[in-house]
C-alpha cells in the first residue's frame, strides 16, 4: 500500500568533530521518504524555494517518491545548521531558517487524500490537523512526530492532536517533558491516555520502548562500531516504521514488532554516512540481510531446547558399623542348678 508524509524538505549544514559537510539534502520529509521507499510507495507533501537543487529532486524520484505535493515558492529552501558534540549525541543548532517553510499551506493532492497510512513529520501541530482534515476519509493508521519546542509552545493544539493519531513517536526527553515523569514506561502510559494507542519512544543508540493498548515491548539498537551522522536517524527510523506497515497493509502486535526492528535496521544505515549517501549505496536485501542479525542478537533460545546435563548418580551411602554391632551377640549360658 502507498502512504503520505508531510514535513520539511530542506538544505542542511553539518558539522561533526572531523567533518564539516555544506548543501546537504536534510529535513524530515526527505530522510523519511528515502527510508520508506524501501518498502512502499510515498506521496511527499512539502514545499521548497526556487533555490532548491534539481539533483535532491532527482533523486527522491529515483525513488518512485511522488513529488506532486511538493510546492516550489518564491523564496528560499528551508535550511539549518547544526555542530554535533564528542559524544555525538548531543549538538548544537547554530542557524535555522525556515524561509518558504515558515508560510508553507499543505496541500495534499486529490490522489493522496484516500491513502491508508499517513505519517505527519515533525511539524507545527495546527498544520498536522490541517492535513489530517483533507484526507477523504479517516486513514486506517496515522503517526505523527512532535518535539520539545511544540510541547513547550503549542500544548493546546498538541493535546488535540494526540486525540486523532493512532500513534506517536518522540524521543525519551521529549516523553518526560510532555509528562513529568522519570520513568519512561509511566511516561508512556500517561501519553496513552491522551489518546493514541501505540506510543513509541526513542532512545537513540539504545533503541525504543514502545508502549500500547495490546502489550509493551522493547527493541535494542544496532550495534555500530563508528557513527559519522545521526541526522535524519529519528525520520529514517519512522519511515521504515511506516514503510513496513504500509507493505503488510495491516497493524497488529507482531507487524508492529517487525516493524520496529526494520526502522531500527534503516536507521543504522542512515549514521553510517552523511545525508542519504549510506541509504543510496544500499537495498532491501541488505536491509533484510542486517535485519537477521539484529534478530539473532536479540534471540533468547527456548527453554524446551535446553536439556540439562543427566543428574550424576549419588554415592551409596556407607555406615560405620562396629564390629561388636555387626557380629551376633552369644547366647547366655544357662546356670546349673
Amino acid at each position: 500500500m502507498s502512504l503520505l508524509v508531510v514535513g520539511t524538505v530542506g538544505i542542511d549544514t553539518i558539522e561533526t568533530p572531523s567533518t564539516r559537510r555544506e548543501h546537504q539534502l536534510g529535513g524530515s520529509a526527505s530522510y523519511f521518504s528515502y527510508a520508506a521507499s524501501f518498502y512502499s510507495k510515498v506521496h511527499l507533501v512539502s514545499v521548497v524555494g526556487q533555490d532548491f537543487p534539481s539533483v535532491h529532486r532527482t533523486l527522491l524520484q529515483s525513488r518512485d517518491v511522488d513529488l506532486s505535493g511538493l510546492q516550489v515558492a518564491l523564496g528560499d529552501t528551508f535550511k539549518w545548521s547544526g555542530r554535533y558534540h564528542e559524544d555525538m549525541i548531543n549538538r548544537d543548532t547554530l542557524k535555522v531558517e525556515l524561509n518558504v517553510f515558515g508560510t508553507f499551506d499543505p496541500v495534499v493532492p486529490e490522489n493522496a487524500r484516500t491513502l491508508p497510512f499517513v505519517f505527519l513529520a515533525n511539524g507545527a501541530p495546527a498544520v498536522q490537523r490541517k492535513v489530517l482534515h483533507q484526507m477523504t476519509k479517516r486513514p486506517a493508521f496515522v503517526a505523527a512526530d512532535t518535539m520539545d519546542l511544540w510541547i513547550e509552545t503549542t500544548r493546546p493544539e498538541l493535546d488535540k492532536l494526540f486525540k486523532e493519531v493512532d500513534a506517536i513517536i518522540l524521543n525519551d526527553s521529549e516523553a518526560r517533558l510532555l509528562t513529568d515523569r522519570r520513568e519512561l514506561l509511566r511516561a508512556g502510559l500517561d501519553i496513552l491516555e491522551m489518546g493514541p494507542r501505540i506510543v513509541i519512544i526513542k532512545k537513540g543508540e539504545h533503541g525504543a520502548l514502545v508502549i500500547s493498548q495490546d502489550g509493551h515491548f522493547a527493541v535494542p539498537g544496532f550495534p555500530l562500531e563508528d557513527v559519522v551522522d545521526p541526522t535524519g536517524a529519528g525520520d529514517t527510523f519512522a519511515g521504515g516504521i511506516m514503510g513496513y506497515l504500509a507493505e503488510c497493509g495491516e497493524v497488529n502486535q507482531a507487524a508492529l514488532r517487525r516493524a520496529i526492528a526494520h526502522g531500527t535496521v534503516v536507521a543504522s544505515y542512515t549514521v553510517q554516512d552523511f545525508s542519504l549517501d549510506a541509504l543510496k549505496r544500499i537495498s532491501r536485501k541488505d536491509i533484510e540481510n542486517r535485519y537477521e542479525m539484529l534478530t539473532e542478537l536479540v534471540r533468547i533460545p527456548d527453554a524446551a531446547s535446553h536439556k540439562r546435563p543427566a543428574a550424576k548418580a549419588k554415592p551409596a551411602v556407607r555406615r560405620a558399623v562396629s564390629r561388636s554391632a555387626a557380629k551376633p551377640k552369644p547366647k547366655a549360658k544357662k546356670r546349673k542348678k
